[in-house]
């Protein structure tokens, strides 16, 4: 099955109606936006300001670009190993899911910008050239594919391109959560269960993909 035929069939299938139609589309996008804005906003209220504020900006959104990460990309292979009305959910958002995880490490990113630009010294502290160039190749790799999210830019670059930059792109942003998220885990316990998500994560990606082609075979 095409890529062009496994979204029109997610887009073909019955929505519910409101108010569980706010979790379809583009109001799902909205809603998710909305509360990641105004959540951080509370954060920051509570905050005592500064360079502290801005880190826990960064952190906050650290976990749910990852959180919105893997929900979009495990969300084709779960379908394809358990259909239901959550996988069906999650398959036919899928797009607004990606989104919203774009819009999610775009404010990372802002905010990274941000306390680099207010506490320079500290930013050189806590980074390195080799994570801004790595961390940079992901930014590239998810404007990218926020920009081809779309069905006329998606039709401009076609399907072979479309898919490449997708997987290559979904892949090498998964390595740099774990690469993140690893080094952090090493000084702080708290974070290996996002360690434990992301690892499941690409094994249910890796494994379940990979059950179609196997049954296939095995029927041959």
């Amino acid at each position: 099955m095409t890529i062009a035929r496994n979204e029109t069939i997610a887009r073909n299938e019955p929505k519910p109606s409101c108010p569980a139609g706010l979790l379809e589309g583009w109001p799902l996008l909205g809603l998710l936006a909305s509360g990641l804005v105004l959540g951080l906003l509370a954060a920051l209220a509570t905050s005592s300001g500064g360079s502290d504020g801005i880190r826990l900006v960064i952190r906050i959104t650290a976990r749910t670009s990852l959180v919105l990460f893997c929900l979009a990309f495990t969300a084709s292979a779960l379908f394809q190993a358990c259909p239901n009305i959550w996988t069906r959910w999650q398959r036919r958002n899928r797009r607004y899911l990606g989104l919203s995880f774009a819009l999610s490490h775009g404010l990372h990113g802002f905010a990274i910008i941000a306390l680099a630009s207010t506490a320079p010294t500290l930013f050189k502290q806590l980074s390195s050239t080799g994570t801004l160039i790595s961390g940079g190749l992901a930014y590239l790799f998810i404007l990218a594919m926020a920009a081809t999210s779309f069905d006329r830019t998606a039709a401009m670059i076609g399907p072979k391109a479309w898919r490449w930059l997708h997987l290559c792109g979904a892949y090498y942003i998964w390595l740099s959560f774990m690469v993140t998220f690893g080094k952090r885990a090493v000084m702080d316990p708290l974070y290996w269960p996002f360690i434990t998500v992301l690892i499941a994560a690409f094994a249910v990606r890796l494994c379940l993909r990979r059950k179609p082609l196997n049954a296939a075979m095995a029927g041959s």
